[in-house]
């Protein structure tokens, strides 16, 4: 509940600083989904079948998908109502706490009309944001009598949700993890095991497509183009027995994502405030979206608090698909096995580098983000990881809480508008998504420790070479040019 709490100033001279409400949980886990598609003033351009290039229906997702999470993808509605046996997993750790990060507002020296609050999402299970999506996403599965999910993971918290999601209803997963992540974080690997999931470095010998990225670099580092390729591959080749999850990207899985925004809503109230601004990391844009949209749709809909509300998405320097990529059709997977969807793209071949420590290294954005920014209703910055380590460190130090690389690129998005809001002399209210832990990621955080972090933009010709086979690009898109 809402409390003022007295802390000391770390200085003398700024004598006593009163924090009112530090956290929060007063609010009760939602019993609706939010689906910004309603409130979209423009209506979001059609996936594409990757062979006939016309709008999919539903049957040309079925291989992939249940019936009712594709009827979830293609809705309009506003609300859907969320399951009962999926609101009591999530119970497990929902509503989570909105915090008043005031201990790094003090080490930041920020003025006290300069306020920044987050919503921590590390208390699940998996210790993420994913957990919220997974859980629904097996739930449905089970219900349509699937037998098996495969599916893939960058830095392993997605692999992590859905593997602990899979126990929660006894389906069995199968987890395919880009291998430079699966070296580097062990204990993804055993985490996942321990739900009694299978999870295979990739790319792998189990598939054609890891095979054949094997074959041209034995050393390939992998890439989650890759990775779906080889989960889409396991899913088709199941004799319809299996089917196919994905942890980001898609539109239901950003609206179950929306139980972290409108929980923030509800809590924000208790402290008397609405932000001005609302930040969270992108790879494919779900914890973005979760922590966003709710606050989004009632800009759109002509009713927020505060109709200058601005929406800052951040993302790597490594993989900068909102900022340097080309907004085209183009395919979700390296083998290009899946439906062509529209969004900011690096191009599905693209590799991120190995020195890029966190996820966030998607080769494409979701289509609602992508979208959105091309409307003008959202902005996007890169940020190289050095600073954002540099922005964890600082937060974990003041607040306690040692967030995952993905994390960090929120909080380096989150101090940036702190200090241009004190250069400025500006009142400013600051909300962002600490959507994940970071224990997992140790090797990471060791690396930075030891100063051997390396930064890394990608050099314009190189974009440019990954960018020549995007679909979009060369004459494909929706409706067709006369």
């Amino acid at each position: 509940m809402a409390a003022t709490i007295l802390r000391r100033a770390s200085s003398s001279h700024l004598g006593w600083r009163a924090f009112s409400a530090k956290a929060v949980t007063g609010t009760s886990l939602p019993k609706q989904w939010y689906n910004i598609q309603a409130d979209l003033p423009v209506p979001l351009p059609p996936p594409l079948h990757p062979g006939e290039l016309r709008p999919c229906t539903a049957e040309d997702f079925a291989p992939l998908f249940p019936a009712s999470l594709i009827e979830q993808e293609v809705s309009t509605e506003r609300h859907l109502d969320i399951p009962e046996e999926v609101r009591e997993v999530l119970s497990l750790w929902r509503p989570t706490p909105l915090i008043r990060a005031s201990r790094w507002e003090k080490l930041l020296g920020l003025p006290e009309n300069v306020k920044i609050f987050y919503k921590y999402e590390g208390g699940s299970p998996s210790g993420s944001h994913k957990t919220n999506t997974a859980v629904p996403q097996v739930y449905y599965n089970k219900l349509a009598g699937t037998k098996k999910i495969t599916t893939e993971t960058g830095a392993g918290q997605w692999g992590s949700a859905l593997a602990w999601s899979g126990c929660q209803f006894g389906l069995p997963i199968e987890v395919y993890q880009v291998k430079v992540s699966y070296e580097q974080k062990p204990y993804r690997k055993a985490f996942i095991e321990a739900c009694g999931a299978e999870i295979f470095p990739s790319p792998s010998t189990k598939t054609a497509v890891g095979a054949k990225a094997l074959e041209e670099d034995p050393q390939c580092p992998g890439s989650l183009g890759i990775a779906i390729s080889e989960a889409i591959e396991a899913c088709v080749s199941s004799a319809g027995e299996a089917k196919y999850a994905l942890g980001s990207v898609l539109s239901h899985v950003l609206m179950h994502q929306s139980v972290i925004g409108q929980e923030a809503l509800e809590q924000l109230k208790l402290f008397g405030e609405y932000p001005d601004v609302v930040v969270g990391c992108t790879g494919g844009g779900s914890n973005f979206a979760g922590i966003a949209f709710p606050f989004l749709g009632q800009k759109l809909r002509l009713e927020a608090a505060k109709p200058n509300v601005r929406f800052l998405a951040v993302e790597p320097t490594a993989c900068p698909s909102l900022t340097r990529g080309a907004y085209a059709y183009d395919f979700g997977d390296t083998a290009k096995l899946t439906p062509l969807l529209k969004a900011h793209t690096l191009g599905s071949g693209f590799m991120p580098p190995s020195v890029h420590s966190g996820g966030l290294r998607y080769h494409s954005m979701a289509p609602v983000i992508s979208h959105l920014k091309e409307l003008g209703t959202i902005e996007a910055q890169a940020v190289q990881q050095t600073a954002a380590f540099d922005a964890g460190s600082s937060f974990f130090r003041a607040e306690g809480i040692l967030p995952a690389p993905e994390a960090t690129h929120a909080i380096e998005g989150a101090l940036q508008e702190a200090r241009q809001a004190a250069a400025a002399g500006e009142p400013r209210v600051i909300l962002f998504n600490m959507c994940g832990h970071g224990h997992f990621d140790m090797f990471a955080w060791e690396k930075y420790a030891k100063g051997e972090m390396e930064d890394f933009a990608f050099p314009e010709e190189e974009l440019k070479e990954a960018l020549k086979n995007v679909p979009g690009l060369n004459g494909v898109d929706w409706p067709r040019s006369a």
